[in-house]
């Protein structure tokens, strides 16, 4: 019986290893050289994304934990803190914002509000952010716990204006009068409750 007989010679075979290790690489080279890397600028008027959570660290303040209709209905002192992501005056300001948190986060409600977000409407409630915003940012405006505007500003405005401000209304003794308090550390706690 007489079949058929297939020969195959090595040379007609294709290696196929040298040839994918080739298109990987060539994939890899574009790839790379296609991709920008991410620069995130704090002096300038880019979009790099939340403002609080890259620049200030802290991602605790957006979304804000309470409205300010609610913060108002509590007879809460607030701190409303008008931004938009893409300025560099908001990106600087956002620590600003977060050292305000850090010392009357508990005591008083810090409000960020991207002004993206209030809608436009004819008038506002007084218990809407539309109502202070004045179109600048970044724009502070601080409400003591009666509900009333003790300080409404535009730009960067210095911590120390607004820390005397919330000295007012949580009835503080003024800065150049009360004790610069320290944390302890870990170790000074220690060592006292051993002793």
């Amino acid at each position: 019986m007489t079949g058929i007989k297939l020969n195959f010679s090595p040379k007609i075979i294709f290696s196929w290893w040298p040839f994918f290790s080739k298109c990987l690489l060539i994939i890899a080279c574009l790839f790379i050289t296609g991709i920008q890397p991410a620069f995130a600028g704090l002096n300038t008027d880019t979009y790099d994304g939340n403002i609080f959570v890259v620049y200030a660290g802290n991602g605790s303040l957006v979304p804000p934990a309470q409205t300010l209709a609610q913060t108002l209905a509590q007879h809460k002192p607030a701190v409303l803190a008008f931004y938009v992501e893409d300025s560099s005056d908001c990106k600087q300001y956002a620590l600003i914002v977060s050292r305000i948190q850090e010392f009357y986060g508990r005591a008083a409600e810090i409000i960020p509000v991207s002004v993206d977000s209030i809608l436009p409407k004819e008038t506002y409630d007084t218990t809407e952010p539309g109502y202070y915003y004045s179109g600048a940012v970044p724009q502070v405006v601080l409400f003591n716990q009666s509900g009333n505007v003790v300080l409404n500003k535009n730009g960067q405005v210095p911590y120390e204006e607004i820390d005397d401000k919330l000295r007012e209304v949580f009835d503080l003794l003024p800065r150049d009068k009360s004790v610069l308090l320290k944390r302890r550390s870990f170790n000074e706690l220690n060592s006292e409750i051993t002793e």
